[in-house]
């Protein structure tokens, strides 16, 4: 099973650091953000590993490579090259099917870059149990933030994902199947919204809470956070 990614964002709010340093290369105690998600792969077993990128791409192969320092084979989807510009989370997905399918397998993770997870387990039995289900997608939920108070999605007493109840904040963090982005082409500019809000009517999206460390690393206000925590 391959891993993706998502690291093509300007990173707005993060300005001025992102004017000239792609957010996931920033620094998070001590390494770049994205570090952190390419070690944890390579913990879990994770080979092959597709980073997409846009703002600042060519820092991405300068600071990271072909991934063999990290033990395993890194593959970019460069959206800003072939595209023009980012495509959002939806698109930057559908875009790489490709890349993270290239052996035949349905199921991948997907994660996006600019989290900070320094606890989470890509775990392979959950991983090994998604694909083998129905379900087109699951998802990691974490409890609301003050950041983020009103929450996104629900759990039902089934395990699945719901858009109402008692709502949640989507971590970002996800298990999703090729058939999850049908109707998404490559090249198009598409969240995943898109896509989880269809799924999750026709309950084909399950989910679970996380509730270890976990931050959107969105301004310099939650870097600095973060760096005075280590």
């Amino acid at each position: 099973m391959r891993a993706m990614i998502l690291a093509a964002g300007r990173g707005e709010r993060m300005r001025p650091l992102t004017d000239h340093t792609p957010k996931p290369l920033l620094k998070v105690r001590g390494k770049p953000l994205i570090e952190w998600h390419i070690e944890a792969f390579a913990r879990a077993g994770i080979r092959d590993l597709v980073i997409n990128t846009a703002w600042l791409a060519e820092q991405f192969e300068a600071a990271l490579g072909d991934g063999s320092r990290f033990g395993v084979r890194l593959h970019y989807s460069h959206e800003g090259e072939r595209h023009g510009r980012a495509l959002e989370t939806g698109g930057g997905i559908a875009t790489a099917l490709d890349l993270l399918c290239a052996e035949g397998d349905e199921a991948f993770w997907a994660v996006s870059a600019d989290i900070f997870i320094p606890e989470f387990v890509f775990d392979a039995d959950k991983a090994a149990a998604f694909a083998a289900s129905p379900r087109l997608a699951h998802l990691w939920f974490v409890p609301r933030q003050p950041r983020h108070p009103a929450g996104d999605f629900g759990i039902d007493a089934e395990g699945f994902a719901t858009i109402d109840g008692d709502l949640q904040v989507y971590s970002n963090i996800g298990l999703y199947k090729r058939a999850f982005f049908d109707g998404v082409k490559p090249g198009e500019h598409q969240r995943i919204r898109f896509s989880l809000d269809r799924a999750i009517q026709a309950r084909a999206v399950t989910a679970e809470l996380y509730t270890g460390p976990w931050a959107n690393v969105g301004t310099p206000e939650q870097l600095d956070e973060l760096n005075a925590m280590g």
